[in-house]
């Protein structure tokens, strides 16, 4: 496991997929604009988590984060003060979006910031117009007021459920974020503090994982061997340990009759290797 998938681990997304020389590919990219990164995928917030996650994981001192299908978004960090015309007569607010940025390049001018924009498929399209715009020139305007990012210590983090304005893809460097991990370990019984007898049950624990087209990570395969220690005895209450702590497992297919054989192969496994007379079950360390 690498750094960063451990440290994005820590802030709540865990994957068997490295994203380490992607994210570093897009970092290390001339500071001549600001860099960009456009996060692709199944249409569920997993890519929201990743983002999250990734701006704590880099330790960026100021993360800032707009969704465009929130209605009513929290107050801004930086207020800025109301304005009146040249007659005395108060503004319109401020479009949260027009916060946001102009709050990112206030940041930008000394520390390291990452501006996360989620849900851009509800944004106007006039809206991508602008976001090409300010990444290209590293200017933002709105009413009479100019704002500019520091390239150098903004990084922008983009996230759409469906295709982008052409020239705003082009500018971005994209990462594909799957529903599940594509990556499945190859998970040894030293690997959980367990003995050289446990590795048939977990051989057929993989092609079980094969079958279901899901690829479990490090704690939720924890939690699954706990739950083989402790308590699931039935095809009936493994199925409820895989479903309830293993992410993308559709319960229609686990449930199916194509799943079945497998399941009942899993369990005669788990009945050989808890019967064995010199095995000594005890807790396996669950994930903090």
């Amino acid at each position: 496991m690498s750094e960063l998938q451990r440290k994005m681990a820590e802030h709540g997304f865990e994957s068997n997929d490295d994203y380490e020389y992607p994210v570093q590919v897009m970092l290390q990219q001339n500071a001549d604009r600001i860099r960009c990164l456009m996060v692709e995928g199944p249409s569920e917030r997993r890519k929201t988590a990743f983002a999250n996650a990734l701006a704590n994981a880099l330790d960026f001192p100021k993360i800032l984060y707009h969704d465009f299908t929130q209605q009513h978004p929290p107050q801004p960090e930086m207020t800025l003060p109301p304005s009146q015309d040249e007659l005395g007569r108060s503004e319109t607010p401020v479009e949260a979006i027009d916060q946001v940025i102009s709050e990112a390049c206030a940041f930008s001018e000394g520390t390291d910031t990452i501006l996360i924009l989620d849900q851009l498929q509800a944004a106007d399209f006039r809206e991508h117009l602008r976001l090409y715009h300010f990444l290209q020139n590293a200017q933002w305007s709105y009413r009479d007021a100019c704002y500019y990012a520091n390239p150098q210590y903004l990084v922008v983090v983009l996230i759409s459920e469906e295709p982008l304005f052409h020239s705003l893809q082009k500018c971005s460097f994209r990462v594909w974020v799957s529903a599940t991990s594509e990556n499945m370990p190859l998970f040894k019984p030293q690997d959980f503090g367990l003995q050289d007898d446990a590795a048939p049950m977990m051989a057929q624990l993989a092609s079980l994982f094969e079958a279901l087209g899901s690829t479990p990570t490090r704690s939720e395969y924890a939690h699954i061997l706990h739950d083989i220690h402790q308590h699931a005895r039935t095809v009936r209450a493994l199925c409820h340990s895989l479903y309830g702590w293993t992410e993308g497992i559709a319960h229609e297919h686990l449930i199916s009759k194509k799943i079945q054989p497998e399941l009942r192969k899993t369990m005669q496994a788990i009945e050989e290797y808890l019967s064995e007379d010199a095995i000594e079950i005890g807790e396996i360390p669950l994930p903090k």
